[in-house]
């Protein structure tokens, strides 16, 4: 994904679940791409120790599978009866270390076994309330899954968590992230063999869905990355081309599509990120994406966003507020994009954003995800519970 330049203040709760309408100068701060000479260490309380796809890794959920498919049936009737049984919702219950995690109010879903959910649970086991307590500012919010880049898998993790949205009457943020060639090879490399492989890929992602509403980030970095430091990293040609069909693929199967492009720091040229965007399929899509794991201020990320919009016509965007509620590090430890320390949650997943082109407010990074094994931290993607408890502490307010 981008750089792993991450994203994060807090508001009221929004009013409950409405169905998503159809997606009717900034500093120059350069990701770095190299991978930190920091040795890795294990994570204080690990929750999951399996490695996701290394950059899937860093911005998704456990990886469910087919597995998921076969009891969201199950899971869903859990999810209602909570929801039915509390005025914010229920989704998962305590294994024995207290009550379950209530969902904050939104139109998004929660994940109810999340990585920040599980460890509140692992630290009221342990008689660790007040952290856990601190963790509850993540693991109540709504965070985007990044589903599995196997396409057998796909299909059952994608059609598992809409059902679960969809009972809980809620719409399920997804980000699709495995085009070929992903991360120009490095960080965050992967994604498929081939764009026939991808094709298969994103219809699988398509089947899963199956018609049901849901927001999907498409292709964090992709198109970024194809305008700047991807050329002679073995980019293949086409790859806006290849966007363009995944939008029309995804938006068929119900999707609120936003092509990913970037944040203020990465591509500093309007007209071409302009131009891309628009050969990327714009016109057909929701909009675009800014901010994606990176930590930029909405006030930043706006005005730069404001900028692109008008370049494409007044196209709206979504910003990943995650990790942005203070701003970007400046300190002098290197690299600052990864893992940065003293940074706060920013504003919780809303539609209610103040700005017309704003299209939502969401948190497409989970918190507490690694940025890489930098400043004592595990692997990129693996959650880091200290890192987590750290923003939610930097965070006032509930």
């Amino acid at each position: 994904m981008t750089p792993d330049a991450p994203r994060g203040a807090t508001e009221p709760p929004e009013p409950a679940t409405q169905p998503i309408p159809v997606g009717a100068a900034a500093p120059t701060e350069r990701v770095e791409r190299r991978r930190p000479a920091e040795p890795a260490v294990p994570p204080e309380i690990p929750i999951r120790g399996d490695r996701r796809e290394r950059r899937a890794a860093a911005r998704r959920g456990p990886t469910r599978g087919w597995i998921v498919a076969a009891v969201a049936a199950l899971t869903a009737l859990v999810t209602a009866v909570g929801i039915a049984a509390c005025s914010t919702g229920s989704d998962s219950g305590g294994e024995g270390g207290g009550p379950p995690v209530a969902p904050a109010a939104s139109e998004f879903w929660v994940d109810p076994a999340s990585s920040a959910a599980r460890q509140v649970e692992a630290w009221r086991a342990e008689g660790r309330g007040d952290e856990a307590a601190a963790l509850e500012k993540i693991a109540r919010q709504p965070v985007a899954i990044w589903p599995t880049g196997e396409t057998g898998g796909v299909e059952g993790e994608v059609a598992g968590v809409v059902s679960q949205a969809r009972a809980a009457g809620r719409t399920p943020v997804l980000t699709a992230y495995n085009i070929p060639n992903r991360d120009c090879g490095l960080y965050s490399s992967g994604g498929a063999e081939n764009e026939d492989a991808y094709r298969e890929w994103l219809g699988a992602f398509a089947r899963g869905m199956g018609g049901n509403r849901a927001v999907v980030i498409l292709e964090p970095d992709a198109l970024p990355q194809t305008l700047t430091n991807c050329e002679g990293e073995g980019e293949q040609e086409g790859r806006e081309e290849l966007l363009a069909e995944a939008v029309r693929t995804l938006s068929r199967a119900g999707g609120e599509v936003y092509i990913d492009a970037g944040n203020p720091g990465f591509v500093t040229n309007i007209d071409e990120l302009a131009g891309g965007l628009r050969t990327s399929g714009v016109g057909e899509a929701a909009g675009f994406a800014l901010n994606v794991s990176n930590f930029m201020t909405t006030d930043q990320v706006r005005a730069y966003g404001d900028r692109v919009s008008d370049a494409v016509g007044g196209a709206r965007y979504v910003i990943d507020t995650s990790r942005n509620g203070n701003g970007s590090y400046d300190g002098p430890e290197q690299p600052t994009w990864c893992n940065p320390p003293g940074r706060a949650l920013g504003t919780p997943p809303t539609r209610d954003t103040g700005s017309p082109r704003i299209a939502a407010f969401l948190w497409v990074k989970e918190p507490g995800d690694s940025d890489g094994d930098c400043r004592g931290a595990p692997a990129a993607g693996e959650f880091w519970p200290q890192y987590a408890l750290d923003l939610a502490n930097n965070t006032p307010g509930a």
